[in-house]
């Protein structure tokens, strides 16, 4: 059986396509979707997210506003640029890219924006609408994941599904996002006792740790989907994900690469929320 390789890269495009249209039709009722990315600082993994995120608003039509801060900026001076973007009726999604520096606390930042303009889905607002099964933004790379499994047709309902990583960004919500898809699912984290025996129970593997290549063929289940969240830097200069790709293939009947998996996927959703964002 063939290995399916889930193009996020691919599905990505086909979203932004979709989008584009819907976004054109907005345009004509005099609705602009417009998007505010706040970058504090000069962290280079940053710049290339938010320069890859004005290239998605431009290809999909959505205005971009950008500001880029000096690292020297203080917290109060972040949270009144964040409350005029809130009170900009022509901005719809107001993100600000994480991590901030350290100087600043990252959770009264993510607090202070509106949460109808919560297009990263990280505000406590949305976290609890996830929680308990209402609307509200959903964090874009579980987003992403949950929607290119949905477009290879992937089986999710009564499916066991196993989550290694528990972060706030990828492993709660996309645990969330399966038992609303009526997965069964277990978390898995460092203090998982016999973490591979676990995982062999996976009919769909999700792996969100950073840890360059950690999951190898015997955590995985022949015929298991392996969805891999990681992007680490190998010292060759390589990018990899979490699991070691070659190795587990063989054994998964779908499975992501890294790059061109969930990363696109990502930026797909974010465009997603923001259009979103601009209907409310």
């Amino acid at each position: 059986m063939e290995t399916i390789i889930l193009d996020g890269k691919k599905t990505a495009q086909e979203i932004k396509d979709e989008l584009k249209v819907e976004v054109s039709e907005l345009k004509k009722n005099g609705i602009e979707p417009t998007l505010a990315v706040v970058l504090v600082g000069s962290d280079p993994a940053s710049q290339v997210y938010v320069k890859n995120k004005k290239i998605a608003c431009e290809y999909v039509g959505i205005r971009s506003l950008s500001y880029e801060l000096d690292q020297s900026t203080t917290e109060e001076e972040l949270l009144e640029l964040v409350n005029q973007l809130n009170n900009r009726d022509d901005v719809h999604g107001i993100l600000v890219q994480l991590p901030l520096p350290k100087h600043i606390d990252e959770d009264k930042v993510l607090l202070a924006i509106d949460y109808r303009k919560d297009v990263d889905g990280f505000h406590p607002i949305s976290v609890g609408n996830l929680s308990i099964g209402s609307k509200g933004f959903i964090s874009c790379t579980p987003y992403g994941i949950i929607e290119l499994l949905k477009r290879y047709n992937i089986e999710m309902q009564g499916k066991k599904c196993v989550v290694i990583g528990r972060s706030n960004i990828v492993g709660k919500p996309i645990s969330l996002l399966m038992l609303r898809e009526n997965a069964t699912v277990t978390i898995c984290h460092s203090r998982t006792k016999d973490l591979a025996s676990e995982c062999k129970q996976a009919d769909i593997l999700v792996a969100a740790i950073g840890r360059a290549n950690f999951v190898t063929p015997d955590f995985v289940k022949e015929g298991a989907v392996i969805v891999d969240v990681g992007i680490n830097r190998l010292e060759t200069g390589k990018l990899c994900g979490d699991v070691d790709f070659e190795a587990c293939k063989e054994l998964a009947a779908a499975i992501t690469p890294v790059p061109g998996g969930i990363g696109p996927m990502t930026i797909a959703m974010l465009m997603k929320n923001c259009v979103q964002a601009a209907k409310e």
